[in-house]
């Protein structure tokens, strides 16, 4: 007999296995599904709550683990053992975050001090046990895979959870490691403005599928995280035109700027760890009720705690500029002007700062559209995304964008890219190369990212050796090396040597992120040394050229010696001479004057002894 499933919460037929959305959040996550009636994203909520669950885990006596609101409540009786915001940490080393170190009431560690052979991410201690993002991340997730069964009534076993849109291949990789940790089939890892956009463009009772086409900036300011992203959606597809953001800003700066104001205004001691987990509640409550009103108030410890709007604003401001210039630099990368956006679409709890929205209206010059409940409608949009991963959508398409460009190192040092950044991602390339050596049986495979010419001033995410290349001459092997970025973003790197079939390949998984920092330089980097690196480039080019040609030349000679005459030998050695003295000088002008003449001079008797060789091969043979 066929089993027959029925959805208690909603009193339907649970035909299909329920994929989930799950936002996991840095101050607050969510999880939410389609409703199989309505066909609406909905939160998941018990009854009489409200859909949000504190990013907070609590290590109490005799191993008890309590996740959200329960949890919350430990942070100033028990901050050593309270976790809050490991999304921050999530893919991040020691050094990536220890100077932020003192806004953790928890104590994070070097993880490479303990033990050269293990991970380098950064780890929290609890006692004498350690932790990681993943480990802490995935308690979450297990938190709310058993919110949702419990309310739904059915298991749950697959989902889509979404990431900041600047995550790395590091941190992607460590949220679906985490959401496995908690028992979940990861389907797809979704950033989360890109998320947004399906919440706001599809199946939401507010706002219908655009008709025309639409240009739209997605602002979203949450906990720990920041990205703007500029969309073009037309026709039911969702094209990322460019991203920008900051996996290391959002609303708890506001948080830690109001708490070092009240340290130095009142004169706490900044290194005792209760103070600054108090204050830091104080000012997360001061933040929101400064969202409503001029004023707040409240006394601890016998000192006032006030703080103005104004003041605040005053405060906050050097961070809220920071998102203004991630919006410019994505109008940029996107090609088009702020007038050209049609609409600018607010996500996270963070926008609801007044400042924020004023500095947006500022910026854009038009008003702002949050209908959707900011909170939830990152979770709204995984849902959706799940539903179409069903097969209950097929009128999206979803195409994302890459970070930073990606290439390999080729001869010189070079950088040759074959993913340009903002590359829509899922995407597949592929080019040719071949060998610089006769009979050369290996070639190196190293993958960069960055946007420099030297693969020196870029970052090296993987490396391997393409072995067993059947012997031949140099430029005879043709090997296929081929990029495949998926829909999480994940990269898979390819090697095929085409004649005789031998392949390597390698999933890029680094074992630490990139810093936003260095995100950032890197983009400031390749336009600040842009004519340089042009230069460089073309000097590398010419030198590597003309490398290959003396090898040619001289390896030539020897064969062919008797076939030359004594002044071509003689004009060949000087030209010889000249371009090694060109090399030397490091001048691309006249690196390529001199390879140009060596060509000159040798082109004449190579095509003679070539002619001269074919007329013997074909000797008496009719064609």
């Amino acid at each position: 007999m066929a089993k027959i499933a029925i959805n208690i919460a909603t009193g339907s037929l649970q035909k299909d296995e329920i994929i989930v959305g799950i936002d996991l959040g840095t101050t607050n996550s969510l999880i939410a599904i389609i409703h199989p009636e309505s066909k609406k994203p909905v939160a998941l909520k018990e009854h009489n709550s409200h859909s949000l669950v504190p990013s907070v885990i609590h290590f109490g006596e005799n191993e008890n683990i309590t996740v959200g609101d329960e949890a919350k409540q430990y942070l100033v009786s028990d901050p050593a053992n309270t976790i809050f915001s490991a999304k921050r940490l999530m893919g991040k080393t020691y050094n990536d975050v220890k100077h932020n170190a003192t806004s953790f009431a928890y104590k994070i560690i070097d993880d490479s001090q303990r033990s050269a052979n293990e991970s380098r991410l950064v780890k929290v201690q609890v006692g004498s046990k350690f932790y990681s993002p993943i480990d802490l991340s995935s308690m979450i997730l297990s938190a709310l895979k058993k919110q949702a069964e419990h309310i739904l009534k059915t298991p749950v076993s697959k989902a889509v959870i979404t990431v900041p849109a600047y995550f790395n291949d590091a941190q992607r990789q460590a949220t679906r490691d985490a959401g496995k940790l908690a028992g979940l089939d990861v389907l797809r890892i979704i950033n989360e403005p890109t998320a947004a956009s399906l919440a706001y463009g599809f199946g939401l009772p507010s706002i219908a599928l655009p008709k025309e086409a639409k240009t739209i900036a997605v602002y979203d300011l949450g906990g720990g995280t920041f990205d703007i992203s500029i969309l073009h959606i037309s026709g039911g597809i969702f094209e990322v035109l460019a991203t920008n953001g900051d996996t290391y800003l959002g609303g708890d700066d506001f948080d830690a700027a109001l708490v070092d104001y009240w340290i130095n205004e009142n004169g706490f001691d900044a290194r005792e760890s209760k103070y600054r987990q108090v204050l830091r509640l104080k000012a997360e409550e001061a933040k929101i009720q400064l969202s409503a009103n001029e004023s707040y108030a409240t006394v601890y410890e016998g000192k006032d705690l006030t703080i103005n709007r104004d003041t605040f604003e005053e405060i906050i401001k050097p961070i809220v500029d920071k998102t203004i210039v991630c919006c410019n630099n994505a109008l940029k990368d996107a090609g088009i002007k702020k007038e050209n956006i049609d609409e600018i679409v607010l996500v996270g709890g963070s926008t609801r700062v007044p400042l924020v929205k004023q500095m947006l209206r500022d910026f854009f010059g038009k008003e702002l559209n949050d209908s959707v409940d900011p909170d939830e409608v990152v979770a709204l949009g995984a849902a959706i995304q799940a539903d179409i991963l069903a097969g209950n959508t097929t009128d999206l398409l979803l195409l994302d964008v890459t970070p930073l460009s990606l290439g390999l190192e080729t001869m010189g040092g070079l950088m040759d890219v074959l993913l340009p950044r903002n590359s829509k991602i899922p995407t597949k390339v592929s080019r040719q190369y071949t060998t610089y050596k006769d009979g050369q049986s290996g070639m190196k495979i190293a993958v960069y990212q960055g946007e420099r010419d030297m693969v020196k001033d870029n970052r090296r995410l993987a490396e391997f050796n393409l072995t067993g290349i059947p012997g031949m001459p140099a430029g005879m092997p043709k090997v296929e090396v081929g990029f495949l970025i998926n829909a999480d973003g994940i990269l898979v790197v390819h090697a095929r040597e085409i004649r005789s079939g031998i392949e390597q390949s390698i999933e890029v998984k680094p074992r630490y992120g990139l810093k936003d920092e260095d995100v950032e330089k890197m983009l400031l980097d390749s336009m600040t040394h842009a004519k340089e690196d042009m230069d460089i480039r073309a000097l590398t080019e010419a030198k590597t050229e003309a490398e290959q040609l003396l090898t040619t030349t001289e390896k030539f000679i020897q064969k062919n010696y008797s076939q030359l005459t004594p002044q071509e030998i003689n004009e060949t050695s000087l030209a010889i001479q000249a371009l090694q003295l060109a090399l030397d000088m490091n001048d691309k002008n006249l690196v390529q004057a001199k390879t140009e003449e060596l060509n000159d001079i040798s082109r004449p008797y190579a095509e003679r002894i070539m002619d001269t060789a074919v007329s013997k091969a074909m000797a008496g043979k009719k064609i």
